[in-house]
């Protein structure tokens, strides 16, 4: 499923995502911000389950924010298994 989460309270403006039926990320693109930072943060999240992402990334800050691009990939991923049930 392909779907566009708009971030918030970050430089980047939207994350675009495509995960597949058993919850694996096919493929996360950032739209602004850091772009060799969330070049980078997409590659190594390819082929993770949403889980694992969504741990890993969730508890992220950026400098004196409360959030991050990262915890915002988890918000997104959160929101999306939230759907589902």
């Amino acid at each position: 499923m392909k779907f566009t989460y708009i971030t918030n309270g970050v430089c980047s403006r939207s994350i675009s995502i495509d995960i597949s039926e058993d919850g694996t990320l096919n493929d996360v693109s950032f739209v602004g911000g850091c772009n060799g930072n969330l070049k980078g943060i997409s590659e190594l999240v390819r082929g993770m389950h949403i889980d694992d992402v969504i741990e890993k990334l969730q508890n992220i800050k950026c400098g004196f924010k409360q959030t991050s691009c990262p915890a915002q990939l988890a918000a997104a991923l959160i929101k999306y298994k939230n759907k589902g049930e």
